[in-house]
């Protein structure tokens, strides 16, 4: 963590502790919930329209020559050509591997992007009708949801995790549809797929059920994962058609 970011954080971690009044309270958590209610009528707005998407999740990190930069190219153009838009994170890594593929299609390309401080800003190849900017990583993590037809995770960190386990427990939840997830990159995603079938399928914990299991498929090419999604289509009659 540099500098800058070092003392953010003890700011932040100081204030929390900091005694204020009712007012201070009231006025703070009041413009607060007003921001939130502006990202949401934002994003409805933009997103009510948009057609059926898929969202593809990795991360900013991923240079440019980078085969799961390529390979998430691929898969965008791959989705549009057979009638998908395609909606990212909107930042540059695989998020921007994505807009781009989609673009060079002439498909809609959506991007939600999160404001921080040091790392991210949106990349070129989003539609500037269909570019949101987020404070709140909630809110843009509702987009993501309500708005795709299917995942398509690729590498990431932290980032990438969370909005994969985020759709994951919706899922079986059952608080959205069975939508299809395909994560990208046996060799990557392998570790963590073995850790779930050992550690949450303990015999003596069952933490989750074996049937979770099916909520998510891996596979290692661009052609493999537009064909699940196809496939999973297929079984309903559906197509999508911009």
């Amino acid at each position: 963590m540099s500098e800058p970011e070092d003392k953010n954080s003890e700011d932040r971690i100081r204030n929390a502790f900091k005694e204020r009044d009712w007012n201070e309270i009231k006025s703070a958590d009041s413009w607060a919930i007003f921001k939130v209610m502006s990202e949401f009528v934002e994003g409805f707005d933009k997103l009510a329209k948009i057609g059926p998407c898929v969202t593809i999740f990795g991360s900013a990190r991923t240079p440019r020559d980078h085969a799961y930069y390529k390979i998430a190219e691929e898969i965008a153009a791959k989705l549009v050509r057979h009638g998908y838009g395609v909606i990212t994170g909107g930042g540059p890594g695989i998020m921007e591997a994505g807009n781009k593929g989609a673009f060079s299609e002439g498909g809609k390309s959506v991007g939600l992007n999160i404001q921080l401080p040091f790392e991210q800003f949106n990349n070129l190849y989003i539609d500037r009708d269909k570019l949101l900017n987020f404070d709140y990583f909630f809110v843009r993590k509702v987009m993501f949801v309500r708005y795709s037809q299917g995942f398509v995770v690729l590498p990431g960190g932290f980032g990438t995790l969370d909005e994969f386990f985020e759709a994951l427990t919706l899922i079986q939840t059952n608080k959205i549809g069975r939508f299809p997830i395909v994560l990208v990159g046996k060799d990557y995603w392998g570790g963590l797929v073995d850790w779930i079938k050992s550690r949450l399928l303990q015999e003596d914990l069952h933490y989750i059920s074996e049937s979770d299991l099916d909520l998510f498929c891996v596979v290692d090419t661009a052609t493999e994962a537009v064909k699940v999604i196809d496939e999973f289509y297929s079984k309903y009659l559906l197509s999508p058609n911009f």
